[in-house]
């Protein structure tokens, strides 16, 4: 059990590091990579995206921080 919550940690951890570092930010970080140079000749940013990834942010963070106490407990139980 704890080994299975540590495997959904390490990827809970992993999936949020990318989707913070896809948030366009004020350099445009790894989202003006992916987006590709257009945005950046016609001065427009993708509206849909932004609001999309800092939702999947805030549901990660939870599931990160969810599964930390859950490793807790069981750590403190075993």
């Amino acid at each position: 059990m704890m080994f299975a919550a540590k495997i959904v940690l390490l990827v809970l951890c992993v999936l949020l590091i990318l989707v913070i570092l896809l948030q366009s930010g004020r350099s445009a970080g790894l989202s003006g990579v992916i987006t590709g140079g257009s945005n950046q000749v016609t001065n427009r940013r993708a509206k849909g995206l932004d609001p999309f990834l800092g939702k999947v942010t805030v549901v990660l963070a939870i599931l990160f921080f969810l599964v930390t106490m859950f490793i807790a407990v069981l750590y403190h139980f075993s």
